[in-house]
């Protein structure tokens, strides 16, 4: 029904050939499109504002004026801004932008192509969900809008269909086609999704920020529960006749603390929600279990799902409403106590970023003393000094000597693990990097980065660094799946 304004199958789009059409919407398309070179599959969004312009006889997209054409050029440049900066973004819980580029007079946006099922198809047949899988799958959510947030964007259209749940049960957000710089001067288009979308969002100059993303995801965690999308909120002023989620959600399955926390984020004036992703992190991980087996899709019923659990770094929450009440937890499943844990995590956040409480939980299991483990966690940390500082904080009573002089003078790197980059002493492309941990993340979840990151230090060639990698993954089926494929990208069998 779309053929008049889509690219045909087999087109060939430099390296690409384009498969069929995913999407069509206002500000473009999306297309299944095959890499030849990698012999992959992909999605590639084409920039076509339907207002604006149309295709040509040859392909190509024009102006449908010379009035609209100052608007299209325009919308072009920030299109492929925006591509710039989405590829920036490296987290396994946020679709991966891998390519953009010009062509056909408009432009082009490659991506990882996301199998699996969105939210809103996916969730019909596996109602009522689990609390904690629903829980996980927050703050995986959470872990990948902070990365959005912290690099001065905002999604702006969190809904049940741009979640994806991929084969293996991990969610990815998806569609950052009303994505904008959440500091910008200039007024933004009005993005609404009814029952997602805040007040704010229905303004051009409405007051929007990290708080505007929050309420929509606690939207869909409301019409996760309640099976009912939120009233929309135009119609929650003056007079907020919307029933909470701690009255419909069921209190024998879900902790009144997650349903609070719902509330919070859907609180219809922005400054009485969370006002940054840390916030209602802080307050949805305690929930966790930490004994209990994780559900591979987040879901009852279903098989294993790797830990995806993010804890930010301490952000107040906002004076003018309570936050819900937390959890406490005294000892973890791994044998460690859990204040101790989350102390070292919190340190290590401001190293590693969001994944610090992964990679804290990580090497738990792993260690076997105390020493064991914050020797594990410090080689984590590139500055010298701050190691060391680690160390004394964390290590047993007895040792804390911490590392010699000689380490502790090292200098510091710029290894920021939150946003993304490997360091910069690495011998490997970066592109390959990124590959490798997209892969291993299918495995082993966010933690991914951290160790794509150790073992890209440690290693002295690609084998050597994909064989690091693949002693994390526990199936030998999977380990040799992980082998083929990133090895197949690199050209080597």
């Amino acid at each position: 029904m779309h053929s008049e304004i889509t690219l045909p199958r087999g087109y060939q789009l430099q390296e690409y050939r384009i498969e069929s059409t995913l999407g069509v919407g206002g500000f473009g398309l999306t297309y299944l499109a095959t890499d030849a070179n990698l012999n992959m599959q992909v999605a590639i969004k084409e920039y076509l504002p339907s207002d604006l312009a149309l295709r040509a006889e040859d392909q190509s997209i024009r102006s449908k004026s010379d009035h609209t054409l100052e608007r299209f050029t325009w919308g072009r440049a920030r299109f492929l801004d925006e591509s710039r900066t989405l590829a920036s973004f490296r987290h396994p819980n946020i679709v991966r932008v891998m390519r953009f580029f010009e062509a056909n007079q408009t432009a082009y946006m490659v991506m990882e192509f996301v199998a699996g099922q969105p939210l809103n198809e996916w969730v019909k047949t596996r109602r009522p969900v689990h609390a904690e899988g629903l829980t996980e799958m927050a703050l995986a959510l959470l872990g990948g809008i902070a990365v959005i947030h912290q690099s001065g964007y905002l999604h702006r259209d969190i809904k049940p269909g741009n979640i994806f749940l991929r084969q293996d049960g991990t969610p990815v957000l998806l569609d950052f086609g009303s994505a904008r710089a959440s500091s910008a001067d200039t007024e933004r288009t009005a993005i609404v999704s009814p029952g997602y979308a805040p007040l704010e969002q229905y303004h051009a100059h409405g007051n929007q920020g990290p708080w505007t993303d929050i309420y929509a995801l606690g939207a869909v965690l409301y019409w996760v529960i309640t099976g009912h999308k939120p009233m929309e909120a135009t119609a929650r002023v003056p007079h907020d006749s919307m029933p909470l989620a701690v009255q419909l959600g069921d209190l024998t399955r879900y902790p009144r603390a997650l349903l609070e926390a719902i509330d919070w984020s859907l609180a219809p004036a922005e400054r009485s929600r969370p006002q940054t992703a840390a916030a209602l992190c802080q307050t949805l991980e305690p929930l966790l279990d930490r004994g209990a087996t994780r559900n591979h899709s987040g879901f009852a019923g279903s098989t294993q799902m790797p830990d995806t659990t993010v804890v930010m770094q301490h952000t107040s929450h906002p004076t003018q409403t309570p936050h819900p009440g937390h959890t406490s937890h005294t000892t973890s499943a791994t044998g460690f106590d859990a204040d101790a844990l989350k102390r070292m995590a919190s340190d290590l956040a401001a190293h590693l970023g969001p994944v610090a409480s992964i990679v804290v939980k990580s090497a738990a299991k792993k260690a076997s003393t105390l020493q064991q483990l914050v020797t594990s966690l410090a080689t984590d940390i590139a500055d010298g000094t701050a190691r060391a500082d680690f160390i004394r904080k964390h290590a047993p009573v007895t040792d804390r000597s911490g590392p010699p002089a000689a380490d502790r003078s090292q200098p510091a790197r710029n290894t920021t693990l939150a946003t993304g980059l490997y360091p910069p002493q690495s011998p490997f492309d970066s592109a390959m990097l990124a590959r490798a941990e997209l892969e291993l993340a299918q495995h082993i979840g966010a933690v991914a980065k951290a160790i794509v990151r150790r073992a890209s230090a440690r290693a002295h060639t690609e084998q050597e660094l994909h064989a690091l990698l693949a002693n994390e993954i526990d199936d030998a089926n999977d380990r040799k799946s992980f082998l083929r494929r990133v090895m197949s990208v690199s050209g080597r069998v």
